[in-house]
């Protein structure tokens, strides 16, 4: 299967353990309730571009290999569409070489691969980001790999640290004690998930012998054993040439690059082929038919996961499986949706076929709604199956499938980090970079008769492993610890900052400076109802991007029905005046598009994408669906006990409580960022409460909408006149006022203490300012110096990198129309909290005093500058930033004017924010998970 769909699909970090890539979604982003996610088909309109020139796409096309003399694979692309490339080295080793004992070994060797090199003593993630690079790493089953994404004049000094840590990376008693402390804080993360504790179960019972058994990232027990030569033992193995490959996707030439590969790489020694690739091995499958696996632990909910043994990724089968996969399981119209999800068994089902290089599995994931019963559903989920077999599958359930499989690897080669990353696990994994081209020929010859072989093949009830999780314990209200001005007595003393210019003097030399040029900008229209629109034309892909905002998010909840606005949102595709929600999901579902309403604090905001052709289902699905939904019953109050559910998870998440927590303690009641659900606040909406506020709030005068893509402006112009021009407005739109909220006086220390949880995390700040402070602009640059990045920034490298005692720390200035919120992020060790808070507030109270120094600021401004203009190359990015500007009322050439006020910020507006802004005596402390606060009561 396409690495993509298999990234897209999974839930947790079972396949990927990234070093520092933490998917942060800010309180004011986040939803309180289950999102709804339709994905589409087909709907007889006329087409904006021609279908002919989309489908079959070369995914590979204009892609060149290259075998240098000391084995290094090397794999080019060229992509002209921006002043961009994306440089990857991944090397053929993961967790598949591992065995009990070293488990997690090559996951701390990535970790190590940061620490600095013999000619580059210093952390390469301060490297990095002077570069403006976005660079990170993972560790898989079959593979380690490391990426960054950078303007074009760095791709020499990208392939040179690439180059330099193959060979020389310092492993040493110091870096490898301080880099295993934040491995475990990491593990301990996923520790507090009960869906990783019960799938590491499953999957050493299912693979007993065989290291995609063990968990990739590693436990506790094997990685505070490893000593500095094991580590060096298994570099010196597996880091040389002849194990990796070098992935270059963007805007370069093929020629002189090669030339520059050869220079830099070619002189690296290879090591023996014997040490490198280990044979195929067999599995034990005895234990297959053993009883379910049941794990009786702290937690909220009750979990069904089932893993059926699979071939390679090389194996014929794997294509008809995905299809098979994807009938089972992907959308509201697949076969588990309809007898699980939607009559009310389980909140939530996730399935993946996961294709490796020596064997594979399929895997499913259930979550059961409240009061359900594990064993019913694990009968309905097996009976299913066996009437797939029995009844077989209908022509249009596969080609349904074949169209979603083929859009998705389509959408995902939007971005060229996706690109090259599709290259390197190809290539890594199958053996062969052209591999997701022969697989969607493959795909294409999918068959009824083939999906229903497969599962007789191997969804076999003898073959599969059960895990069943169920809470040892009813969820209780978290306890609660709070202490105002709380002392600690860490003794630690921040040094001086590591200054910009003993970092120049290891970063290589760049080439000449590039024109970025000026992006055009999108024409922006606005209709007589007040619809707004914004387009801007790209056809590099044939593919289209939406992004949209509605001015209705969950600052208009009532405090006794706060969740309202997330369950219209959620609602909104369940049925309108002329389909019903089967009707919607199969306008998308059949043509591989994905329509999503997310409600967060300031807004509902829209996301969707399709092939290019498929434009007019996109905005006719959308059209209809804010216009027209009639909020069904049933399907209303399934998406209320899905709410409900979802809280009780929530709840028991120590990010999740954290945020409320600390949201809580900093704005009073009846502020409109103060509510969250609760479980009576979601019982009390009534079907009339729901209409009326979407009557109230959805109105064209309060809807944004971004398209960048594959598509004509005056045909698009024309179809949202034709959807949407009779979207009526009555009255003027609903305003709201945000009341002025004090900082509080002191340090405010609150502990949310929640059983069974392994890791802590803690929020630590208080109000902020808003997107049209004059500030704004010196704010991002001094959050860039303090906490911008948990490895180059002041925070990271302190706290992070040279005490080791956090996975991650980020700072953030969170903006929005009409409040803000400043916050430091970061999670512990139970044992390392208290000393990690200390340290944080020395920090912001160092550089609160003496401000941030001239070479500090221009790196920051530098690396902001790469930074937005790497992101605007991911069709995704550029379509949010357009969004936003709009909404956020800014000029329309912000576009191109916020690189140019980021170069302006200086030093004095710096320190100036950082005295106004920065208060370390003035902080709300927020830890949730297990208790830490004991000794400063």
């Amino acid at each position: 299967m396409s690495v993509f769909s298999t990234w897209y699909r999974y839930r947790f970090p079972l396949l990927l353990l990234s070093l520092s890539m933490i998917a942060v979604l800010l309180f004011s982003d986040k939803p309180a309730d289950s999102q709804n996610m339709v994905v589409s088909q087909q709907i007889h309109a006329q087409s904006i571009v021609d279908r002919e020139k989309i489908l079959p796409l070369k995914v590979t096309e204009n892609v060149n290999k290259t075998l240098l003399e000391n084995g290094l694979t090397v794999l080019t692309k060229e992509v002209h569409t921006a002043p961009v490339v994306t440089v990857q080295v991944w090397y053929k080793v993961g967790s598949r070489n591992e065995e009990a004992g070293m488990n997690g070994i090559a996951h701390q060797l990535e970790h190590m691969m940061f620490k600095g090199t013999q000619t580059r003593p210093i952390q390469f993630g301060r490297l990095f980001s002077a570069l403006g690079s976005d660079s990170n790493a993972f560790t898989s089953y079959d593979q380690t790999a490391y990426y960054g994404t950078a303007e074009r004049n760095k791709l020499k000094a990208l392939l040179i640290l690439e180059a330099d840590r193959m060979q020389n990376s310092l492993i040493g008693t110091e870096q490898l004690a301080s880099e295993k402390r934040v491995v475990i804080s990491e593990l301990q993360g996923y520790e507090n998930s009960p869906e990783y504790r019960l799938n590491r179960a499953v999957m050493r019972a299912a693979f007993p012998d065989h290291g995609y058994g063990l968990p990739v990232g590693g436990t506790k027990a094997d990685v505070e054993k490893f000593t500095v030569e094991q580590v060096q033992q298994y570099y010196q193995k597996y880091y040389s040439p002849d194990n990796a490959v070098l992935v270059i996707v963007g805007d370069f030439q093929t020629a002189p690059t090669l030339e520059a590969v050869k220079e830099i790489f070619g002189k690296l020694p290879n090591t023996q082929p014997s040490t490198v690739n280990r044979q195929p091995s067999t599995v034990n499958r005895q234990q297959l038919s053993a009883s379910p696996i049941v794990l009786q632990e702290a937690g909220a909910g009750e979990l069904l996961q089932v893993v059926y043994p699979l071939p390679d990724v090389n194996h014929p089968d794997v294509p008809a499986l995905d299809v098979m996969d994807y009938i089972l399981t992907e959308g509201r119209t697949s076969r588990l949706d309809q007898v699980l999800v939607e009559s009310g068994l389980a909140s939530e089902i996730s399935a993946s076929v996961v294709s490796l290089r020596e064997f594979g599995w399929y895997e499913l994931l259930v979550t059961a709604a409240s009061d359900q019963n594990l064993t019913k559903i694990d009968s309905v989920l097996n009976q299913a199956i066996a009437n797939l077999v029995k009844s077989g599958v209908t022509a249009a359930e596969v080609n349904r499938a074949k169209t979603q499989l083929e859009a998705a690897v389509i959408l995902a080669n939007r971005d060229l980090t996706n690109q090259a990353m599709q290259l390197g696990n190809d290539e890594t994994t199958a053996g062969d970079y052209r591999y997701t081209e022969r697989y969607l020929a493959a795909i294409r010859k999918v068959t009824p008769a083939d999906v229903v072989a497969v599962v007789k093949k191997y969804l076999k009830p003898e073959a599969r492993i059960v895990g069943l999780f169920e809470p040892s314990q009813k969820q209780t209200k978290a306890g609660t610890n709070k202490a105002h001005s709380a002392q600690n007595t860490e003794n630690f003393a921040p040094g001086s900052p590591v200054a910009p210019t003993e970092v120049l003097k290891y970063l290589p030399a760049v080439d000449e400076a590039i024109d970025i040029g000026k992006r055009e900008l999108p024409q922006q229209l606005k209709f007589a109802n007040g619809l707004r629109l914004l387009l801007l034309p790209d056809r590099s892909i044939p593919t289209v991007t939406l992004s949209g905002h509605i001015n209705a998010g969950m600052e208009f909840d009532p405090e006794d029905k706060a969740g309202l606005a997330s369950l219209v949102a959620d609602n909104l595709t369940n049925g309108t005046k002329t389909k019903d929600f089967l009707t919607i999901a199969q306008a998308l579902e059949e043509r591989g598009a994905n329509l999503e309403f997310r409600a967060y604090r300031e807004g509902v905001h829209i996301e969707g994408d399709s092939l290019a052709a498929d434009l007019p289902v996109l905005l006719q699905t959308l059209a209809d669906v804010v216009k027209n939904s009639t909020f069904p019953a049933k399907e209303l109050e399934l998406e209320r006990q899905q709410a409900l559910t979802n809280l009780k998870l929530d709840l028991d998440d120590p990010d999740e409580v954290a945020i409320r927590t600390f949201v809580q303690s900093i704005y009073p009641r009846k502020h409109p960022l103060h509510s969250f659900p609760t479980k009576e606040s979601l019982k009390q909406i009534k079907r009339k409460d729901v209409i009326a506020f979407k009557e109230k709030y959805y109105r064209p005068d309060n809807t944004v909408i971004a398209l960048v893509g594959d598509f004509e402006p005056a045909k698009v112009r024309s179809l949202i006149e034709k959807e949407f021009g009779d979207w009526k407005i009555s009255g003027q739109p609903p305003k709201l006022e945000y009341p002025q909220v004090s900082m509080p006086e002191k340090v405010v220390r609150v502990n949310s203490i929640l059983p069974g949880k392994a890791q802590a995390i803690t929020y630590m700040g208080y109000t902020g300012i808003n997107r049209k402070d004059p500030r704004f602009y010196a704010a991002l640059v001094l959050n860039q110096i303090l906490g911008g990045d948990t490895l180059s920034s002041r925070l990271g490298a302190e706290v992070r990198d040279r005490q080791g005692l956090t996975y991650g720390i980020y700072s953030y200035f969170q903006v929005g129309k009409n409040a803000g919120t400043f916050w430091i992020e970061l999670q512990t060790s139970p044992e390392d909290t208290n000393k990690a808070i200390a340290s944080t507030q020395k920090l912001l109270k160092q550089i609160h005093q003496q401000g941030a120094i001239a070479s500090e600021v221009d790196a920051a401004k530098q690396t902001l500058v790469s930074n937005y203009n790497v992101s605007l190359v991911n069709p995704e990015e550029l379509s949010k930033t357009i969004l936003m500007n709009q909404v956020y009322g800014l000029d329309e050439v912000e576009l191109h004017s916020f690189s140019e006020k980021i170069q302006q910020v200086s030093l004095d507006q710096v320190n100036q924010a950082a005295r106004e802004l920065l208060h370390p005596d003035k902080i709300v402390v927020v830890t949730a998970g297990p208790a830490v606060l004991a000794n400063l009561r």
